[in-house]
Formats: C-alpha cells, structure tokens, sequence
C-alpha cells in the first residue's frame, strides 16, 4: 500500500520560514529517481493549486508565485521529499499536500498517490 505522510506545518509569523517532509513508502520501487513528487496547495475557499514538482531526473519547477522563496528537494536514502519555505506570506496560508507519480514534469492535480495535507498558517 503506497503511503504519502507529510510533516512540519504549523503557525508562522510573516516572513519566516517552514520546512515541509513528505515521507514515502510502499511503492514497487523504494528507490526515489522512479518517481516525480509534487507539492501543492489548497487554501481558505480556493482550489487545490500547484507548488512545485522535483522530477525524477531532480529536475524542479515552481509556481509563479513561490519561486524564489520555495525550494523543494529529495533525500533518496531516506525515501523523503522536502519543502523548504522562505519569506512567508499571509496568502500561502493552505494546507499543503504532497503527491508521487511515476510521470515527470506535471503540474497538474492527476498525480497516483495523495497524502492527507499538513496545516501552513501564516498569521501574526
């Protein structure tokens, strides 16, 4: 059974920082180059949105709106997908999701496997 966890939401200040972790398991393969993680986004009353992607080749691809304060990355001993969030803002207050796919370069929401979300609120 494929299993997505991710971790490290909470409450932040403006301008300060969170690191997401996405944990997977269960997968054929464990080994992490054989599948895309995407990160995305589903804030107050709006639709579920891309964030970021790291593709199989660790090739990575960011939302507008992120880029340059977002840095997603894997730990492929440790089967884990990281979001690094820098310069918070009150508009990236979501619940951030992480997703795995054994496709490359998707920013859309048809990935195989979901995890349950974890909370970012960014408030002061």
């Amino acid at each position: 059974q494929v299993q997505l966890v991710e971790s490290g939401g909470g409450l932040v200040q403006p301008g300060g920082s969170l690191r997401l972790s996405c944990a997977v398991s269960g997968l054929r393969s464990l080994r992490s180059d054989d599948y895309a993680i995407g990160w995305f986004r589903q804030g107050p009353g709006k639709g579920r949105e891309f964030v970021a992607y790291i593709a199989r080749t660790n090739e990575s691809f960011y939302a507008d709106s992120v880029k340059g304060r977002f840095a997603i990355s894997r730990d492929s001993a440790r089967h884990t997908a990281f979001l690094q969030m820098n310069s918070l803002k009150a508009e990236d207050t979501a619940v951030y999701y992480c997703a795995a796919d054994r496709s490359d370069y998707k920013t859309s929401l048809d990935y195989d496997y979901w995890g349950q979300g974890t909370q970012v609120t960014v408030s002061s």
